[in-house]
């Protein structure tokens, strides 16, 4: 298996995103940033997981907000 140094996703699961930047915008502000209605309305992280996992164009904007995240930091 090839290393991935400069990959900030590498080895990283979706649930540990997700929660990650829950701890760090909460719910509305990550319903602000990525218009999904698991975001918005009763946002849970299970539903969130199902929703993203079926949808690739939002799986690209949580990873898009998650390494924006990473160099805030």
């Amino acid at each position: 298996m090839e290393s991935q140094p400069n990959n900030p996703l590498h080895g990283k699961t979706l649930e540990v995103i997700l929660n990650e930047l829950v701890d760090y915008y909460g719910w509305e502000q990550m319903g602000y940033y990525v218009n999904i209605n698991s975001f918005q309305n009763d946002p849970s992280v299970k539903s969130s997981l199902k929703f993203l996992r079926k949808t690739p164009w939002a799986r690209k904007k949580v990873e898009d907000l998650y390494i924006k995240m990473l160099a805030r930091k």
